[in-house]
């Protein structure tokens, strides 16, 4: 993606040309690897948050905020998935301007990443369910990039 961008800029100062579909494919690309990285951040607990109430709670409730963060976030998986699925399905035959790919590609990533994250909410539900998760790791969040 950086190549084909850094290229494509070159090409417009120097020779006074481009690739016609370099600014499409680079778009793409970032909307996927945006999507891909935030289901690798959710694998490994590395989104950052605060933990001020969480924190201060007992196991117990610490255990409960979790159920229902992961419950909401299982609600939000849905919304994600159906929405996405849909603008697919009305964009099937919708041809990209540069590229003329199909604009449900585009949209794809949506449906890849909720089925993807329902699974990763879905594995750690059942770790903390089946008590398998220690006290330390009930709070899923990091307060700085340096923890994460």
């Amino acid at each position: 993606m950086v190549l084909l961008v850094f290229g494509n800029v070159v090409l417009r100062y120097a020779f006074n040309s481009g690739i016609a579909v370099s600014e499409e494919i680079s778009r793409w690309l970032f909307v996927w690897l945006t999507f891909l990285g935030g289901t690798v951040a959710l694998r490994e607990h590395g989104h950052l948050g605060t933990e001020v109430l969480v924190g201060r709670l007992g196991v117990t409730g610490k255990k409960v905020c979790l159920v229902v963060g992961y419950v909401l976030m299982f609600w939000v998986c849905w919304l994600l998935f159906s929405g996405s699925l849909a603008q697919a399905r009305i964009n099937w035959d919708v041809s990209a301007p540069s590229s003329g790919a199909s604009m449900a590609w585009f949209y794809s990533v949506g449906v890849v990443f909720s089925v993807s994250a329902a699974a990763i909410l879905g594995m750690d539900l059942f770790k903390l369910l089946t008590g398998r998760v220690a006290d330390a790791d009930l709070i899923i969040v990091r307060e700085s990039e340096e923890q994460a």
